[in-house]
């Protein structure tokens, strides 16, 4: 049988597999929906294939609807690979990172459309899937080529569905992506005629009067990151924008790269590059638009007019010239900068634009922040600290996107990072200084340093200096990468977050949590505030969240359903089977659904113990865990007599069958005949909880209760491995689009390296104001002892209960470190007065989310607001007392 159309034909004659063979299961699936009346199939034996790539493009929608995307996943079988489209009601499971490249999946489900408004052009659409178990291999990959472009090379792909003939980047939309994006153009040797040239000064006088203009000869000075501006409405090839600030001898002017000449030239138009134009368009600037500052404060800036180069009407005739053919009669001027050291930083005004240069010791993983509410459009950033050995204290940059995925990508600790254009942030709540990227940063990393203009600066140079005296044994001992970033920390007051908002449009209802919840998208991270009370306080050690068979913190991922978040907790233990795991890749619930499998009903879930072992329930929001809390609790004295507190922290053990046990588990399970009933010092207290009176009054009596407190090893930050820099940078990288095998994996995985945060955390359960539903969320005290100004231990203004945990988990850090764990004591006096004096009382928590791809969302909690009385209380007082 015949492919519906050419295009499809290409790709199947071009992806036969280099294994010669294989069942062809796409193909038979492929005929069998083809010859339905319906068009429609469900396999009978549905085949099991593995996703290579997850591509993304802007949807047709109405003009007034708020834009949308598609989605095209190409499969393979082992023998051929086909594009589909995957059906725009399964969305979600890109959207959640569910579904992406690398999965192996069975098709449940297949339809045929027929494109109504082309000739011969249609495709197979995915309307059911289900995951298989195991991962992709090396030798899924059949052709060694990534997805989009064809194994032969002729030409880029373009998308299933809609006008559109490039596809975006999966999450986000500032980066270049795909093929089409030509890589470098290199230099050409072209005769300057300087009498035939026209300089920006004469242009900005004259523009008016001339339809044509003369040839300009130009350096670039400041690069602005890539603009997408499509519109489902708008019929355009390739809607970017990307500006430039160009100068000459008389000044620097706009430049702006417009549409089909993006893909073309956008990656060869550096900073420093100078550029022969010719047939431009001149069109008074967009007054809305930023403006990098110059590193020469005397350049005069023409600001009324810009340059336009278009593919068309006219089309602009570009010259890249040779570095080495620039004269210097020609009066270009060279590139300049504002750098500034450490030491420097804290005396610069808020919004000063600056250059820097350091020595990266910790970077963030990658997180997205959506650009509008209920947008299907993020910003994609991360945070890293850089120290330049001028002061104790590191830069810290919250570097968003600019369209260098790249460099983005492999941002690492010991690499020599460079940002340019950064803007200082001083707010007035904060103490803590840091920088933040704009629109015409760039950054570098080592590999990409030579060559750039500032390579010649004075302080970059002694930069380097700095580097050779230091030993990188020990610089790389206080690295640090991935995991929860709570910065900028809230300011000291509620007014102050809510900024010029009104307060009733910042609080969000605590009932309305799993709806928050479901609606994150991958790595998407919100700050939200919720009124409620204080009512339970739990400390977990690292090594009793650690599950039993592997040491990780939570149990893994892999069995899960993913359109479900229901589960019983004996279908999560890991029983050493290589068991093939049915989910479910239906779309995600409607809220209502989730919160009916989120949420635990006030006659099963709710119903947790809080006597003295406190066993930890065994899922959060729906979502099962590994038997984390299970282990028995034990008093200080029961543990001095176990020698537990030499154990809990120690090295993890191997089990006969090669799977790893923790130390203390293993010792706790040694020891028969102990009491593992903990001794209580007060009521609702034990050596690692407290309650207060109303919880127990009202905890089996709600509605509903929401466990969110469960961390993940996304979550933590970890020591940073040079050896397996890969791993790690992928570890806390997006999810690729393309899914590209390496030849040879390494036996470790995250769970495997060394915590770089303190000895556990903290479970908080917030009840609502109305005593109905309830929350447990997760306190995360970061600091390193190693490098204690790689998370600084700051006394939080008006938070004294937070304080008091950030401060104990100090001390436990220090006491780990000289051998005398078994002196701390978890959940201390101070934190137990400090709960005790918000027993009862409202409080406004700022809770910070992020969705980690799958079921897997951390909540944690950033910050406690003190609120006075309700309103009608007061009233009521003032009334009886004048009585």
């Amino acid at each position: 049988m015949q492919d519906a159309t050419p295009e499809r034909a290409e790709e199947n004659r071009a992806a036969t597999s280099a294994e010669g063979g294989g069942a062809f299961s796409l193909q038979r699936v492929f005929e069998e929906v083809q010859s339905s009346s319906q068009l429609s199939a469900a396999p009978a034996e549905p085949p099991a294939v593995t996703v290579v790539a997850v591509e993304r493009y802007l949807a047709r929608t109405p003009p007034a609807a708020p834009r949308q995307y598609w989605y095209d996943v190409t499969l393979a079988d082992g023998a051929r690979w086909h594009r589909c489209h995957l059906a725009p009601r399964l969305n979600g499971l890109v959207q959640r990172a569910r579904l992406r490249a690398g999965t192996r999946l069975r098709l449940t489900r297949c339809s045929f459309r027929y494109d109504e408004r082309r000739l011969n052009r249609g495709f197979l659409c995915l309307e059911g899937l289900e995951r298989a178990g195991g991962t992709a291999t090396t030798g899924t990959d059949t052709t060694g080529t990534t997805a989009g472009t064809p194994p032969d090379g002729h030409r880029p792909l373009q998308p299933l569905r809609g006008d559109n003939r490039h596809y975006l980047p999966l999450w986000n939309n500032e980066d270049p992506y795909g093929d089409v994006w030509v890589p470098d153009r290199p230099p050409v040797r072209v005769d300057v005629d300087v009498s035939k040239l026209t300089n920006l000064g004469h242009l900005e006088r004259t523009w008016r009067s001339r339809v044509h203009f003369h040839p300009l000869l130009v350096r670039i000075l400041h690069k602005s990151r890539l603009r997408y501006y499509g519109k489902p409405e708008k019929k355009m090839d390739m809607p970017y924008q990307a500006y430039f600030e160009v100068a000459d001898g008389s000044g620097m002017m706009s430049m702006v790269l417009w549409n089909s000449l993006c893909p073309e030239w956008y990656h060869s138009m550096k900073v420093g590059t100078v550029l022969l134009l010719a047939k431009y368009a001149i069109k008074s600037s967009y007054p809305f638009k930023t403006h990098p500052t110059p590193g020469d404060s005397q350049m005069k800036r023409f600001a009324t007019i810009e340059i336009c180069l278009n593919v068309r009407d006219p089309p602009t005739e570009i010259s890249i010239i040779p570095e080495e053919m620039v004269k210097p009669e020609w009066g270009l001027p060279e590139v300049k900068y504002r750098f500034i050291t450490r030491s420097e930083l804290d005396d610069l005004p808020h919004n000063h634009s600056c250059d820097v240069i350091g020595l990266v010791t910790f970077v963030g993983r990658a997180e997205r922040a959506r650009k509008r509410e209920h947008s299907e459009d993020f910003w994609l950033y991360r945070w890293a600290h850089a120290i330049d050995g001028t002061s104790d204290q590191p830069f810290i940059l919250e570097l968003f996107a600019t369209s260098q995925p790249d460099v983005f990508e492999r941002i690492h600790p010991m690499t020599y990072l460079v940002c340019t254009q950064m803007r200082v942030m001083t707010e007035n709540h904060s103490r803590t200084v840091y920088l933040t990227t704009s629109n015409e940063s760039q950054i570098f990393i080592t590999g990409w340093h030579k060559g750039q203009p500032y390579t010649k600066d004075a302080k970059v140079k002694n930069f380097i200096q700095w580097t050779k005296s230091q030993n990188e044994a020990d610089q790389i001992k206080k690295t640090v990468i991935g995991g929860y970033y709570p910065f900028p920390r809230p300011p000291d007051s509620f007014l102050k977050y809510c900024k010029n908002n009104e307060v009733e449009s910042v609080l969000k209802p605590i009932g309305e949590i799993g709806k928050e919840v479901e609606e994150l998208h991958y790595r998407e991270h919100k700050r939200i505030a919720v009124q409620g009370i204080i009512s339970a306080i739990r400390y977990i050690s690292c090594s009793n969240a650690a599950e039993a068979p592997g040491g990780e913190l939570v149990q893994k991922d892999t069995s899960q359903s993913l359109g479900s978040s229901s589960m019983s907790q004996e279908d999560c233990v890991d029983k050493g089977k290589n068991e093939e795991v049915k989910s479910s890749l239906e779309p995600p619930c409607t809220p209502g659904e989730h919160q009916h499998q989120a949420l635990l009903s006030k006659g099963s879930s709710v119903k947790r113990k809080t006597t003295h072992r406190f066993r930890r329930d065994a899922e959060q929001g729906g979502t099962p865990v590994s038997p984390v809390s299970s282990y028995p609790y034990f008093t200080r004295t029961v543990r001095r007599k176990l020698g537990l507190d030499e154990y809990q922290h120690g090295h993890s053990v191997q089990d006969k069958n090669g799977q790893a046990v923790s130390d203390s588990l293993q010792y706790c399970t040694d020891q028969e005949g102990v009491s593992n009933t903990a001794e209580t010092e007060d009521t609702g207290r034990t050596c690692d909880s407290w309650q207060s009176d109303l919880w127990a009054q009202v905890k089996d009596k709600l509605m509903n209760y929401f466990h969110h407190s469960k961390i993940f090893p996304e979550s933590i930050p970890c020591k940073f491995d040079y050896v397996h820099k890969d791993l790690l940078m992928q570890q806390y990288n997006l999810h690729a689009a393309v899914h590209q095998p390496v030849e040879a994996r390494t036996d470790k995985n995250i769970n495997d390296f060394k915590s770089a945060n303190g000895l556990g955390y903290y479970e908080v359960t917030v009840l609502g104001i109305n005593h109905d539903v309830a929350i447990d969320v997760a306190f995360l005290p970061l600091f390193c002892p190693d490098h204690p100004h790689l998370f600084q231990l700051e006394d939080i203004q008006n938070d004294t209960l937070l304080s008091c945990m950030s401060c104990i988990s100090a001390c436990q850090q220090n006491a780990a470190s000289t051998g005398r764990l078994c002196e701390t004591f978890p959940l201390s006096d101070e934190i137990v007065q400090a709960a005790k004096e918000l027993d009862g009382k409202h409080v406004i928590c700022i809770l910070d989310m992020c969705h980690l791809g799958d079921d897997k969302v951390e909540v944690f909690l950033s910050k406690i607001y003190k609120t006075v009385e309700p309103v009608f209380s007061t009233v009521m007082f003032t009334l009886f007392k004048k009585l």
